[in-house]
């Protein structure tokens, strides 16, 4: 663990270039130097007293397994210290009360911060603080989206003939339209938020390759494995890779999500997909969609999201397929008298779902590996509750030609983007 804060009180100071301070202090000329961890998202110790007018030297170790920096308000930077790594950087003369940061993504917001103080000094005062980030986009629920617009597939992939399923997985950062109008840095597998559909039958084995592409580390979790999480979970670097291999022993419809900290921003900014495993016996239908609830916490236009607001639950937005509204606009589709089944995912990261279709009825349901409905039976059913990370599917069979939305109902959700139609065409 930390050691201590140690005094060096020689004359001279460090012969290293100091960035801007407050300098109000008159310098000693002596310097104090403190060693510092860098471990599970804290900095240790994260408070530090220093006589006024020292110099600071900081000895920054990363006990963790995870790339770190410590960033201080006046300028001063430690730069990027790997798992292991140890740095000593010179934080100039400290005159007055300093912050610090790592300023890898999401790790500030995550409590990762250090603060600096000192003792009473005449005409003292506090360093520069960061600049607020500039509030997001007002979304327009009612507006169309922009020009060129593509709608995410919503198609459900056919289910496979062999059992063993390859896939490379890409870590990528993009700029995508989230809302009308609205765009989003996400970081994404292969490009997309969500991810790519998986889909297998019990008893399949799924290898997975998953590339880093983007400029933090990242990994994947997928919950249709079990398996230690220990390897096939942990983050990789950018420019790594890795294989994860999982056979599926039970039916249903599974997240996957990056596994690394603060799993939060990561899931929030686009980093999940489903893997859909037959039920034994599972009768063929007319039409087949997937729909993978999240939330949209909006950060500036083509930044990532704002981790502040995922961590108060204050979304900007909830969405099927990664935008707001997108299926209002361009419609599922369906002949009356299809059988369709919905898939669907709440993948969160944190408000649960409701899925409705107005105008329908479900006959079968079937929720968190537990069949609730059948066709035969007397009941029927109105909602597909799902808690997040939870997943099921419903049938309905729509009687004649119209337009028959599909909602969260948690109305203030479908207020705020998730909702869609499907177009019923005669037959």
């Amino acid at each position: 663990m930390l050691v201590g804060v140690v005094a060096e009180r020689a004359s001279g100071g460090s012969s290293s270039a100091v960035p801007a301070a407050a300098t109000m202090a008159a310098p000693t000329g002596r310097t104090t130097t403190v060693a510092v961890t860098a471990e599970g998202m804290r900095f240790q110790p994260s408070q530090i007293t220093v006589p006024a007018g020292d110099r600071l030297i900081i000895e920054l170790s990363n006990h963790d397994t995870r790339r770190h920096d410590l960033v201080l308000a006046t300028g001063a930077k430690s730069g990027a210290v790997g798992a292991g790594g140890t740095v000593r950087f010179d934080a100039g003369v400290i005159s007055g009360p300093v912050s610090g940061w790592c300023s890898l993504p999401g790790h500030r917001q995550a409590g990762m911060t250090l603060s600096i103080s000192t003792g009473a000094h005449p005409g003292g005062h506090a360093a520069p603080t960061a600049a607020a980030s500039p509030q997001a986009a007002r979304i327009d629920f009612m507006a169309a989206p922009g020009p060129g617009f593509q709608a995410h597939d919503a198609t459900a992939p056919v289910p496979p003939t062999g059992r063993v399923h390859r896939l490379d997985l890409r870590v990528q950062e993009v700029q995508r339209e989230v809302a009308p109008g609205v765009r989003q840095q996400l970081w994404t597998f292969n490009g997309t938020a969500p991810g790519p559909v998986l889909r297998g039958r019990v008893g399949d084995t799924f290898e997975i390759t998953l590339s880093n592409d983007g400029s933090v580390d990242h990994g994947v979790d997928f919950h249709a494995g079990a398996l230690a999480p220990d390897g096939p979970m942990r983050p990789i670097e950018p420019g790594e890779r890795l294989t994860y291999r999982f056979t599926a022993t039970k039916a249903g419809i599974w997240m996957y999500h990056c596994s690394t900290m603060p799993m939060l921003l990561h899931i929030g900014n686009g980093m999940y997909g489903a893997v859909i495993i037959d039920p034994p016996g599972l009768a063929p239908v007319d039409r087949e969609y997937v729909l993978v609830q999240s939330e949209l916490y909006l950060g500036p236009p083509d930044e990532p999201g704002d981790l502040a607001k995922m961590q108060a639950e204050r979304p900007d937005a909830v969405v099927f397929n990664g935008h707001a509204t997108q299926y209002a606009h361009h419609a599922l589709t369906a002949r009356a008298g299809d059988r369709v089944r919905f898939w669907v995912l709440d993948a969160g990261p944190s408000r649960s779902s409701s899925f409705h279709v107005v105008g329908g009825q479900f006959d079968t349901v079937y929720a968190e590996g537990r069949w609730l409905l059948r066709p035969a039976d007397p009941g029927g059913a109105q909602v597909l509750q799902l808690h997040p990370a939870g997943g099921g599917f419903v049938e309905t069979v729509l009687p004649e030609a119209g337009h028959y939305p599909f909602v969260s109902h948690a109305m203030v959700d479908a207020e705020r983007g998730a909702r869609g139609v499907i177009e019923v065409s005669a037959r």
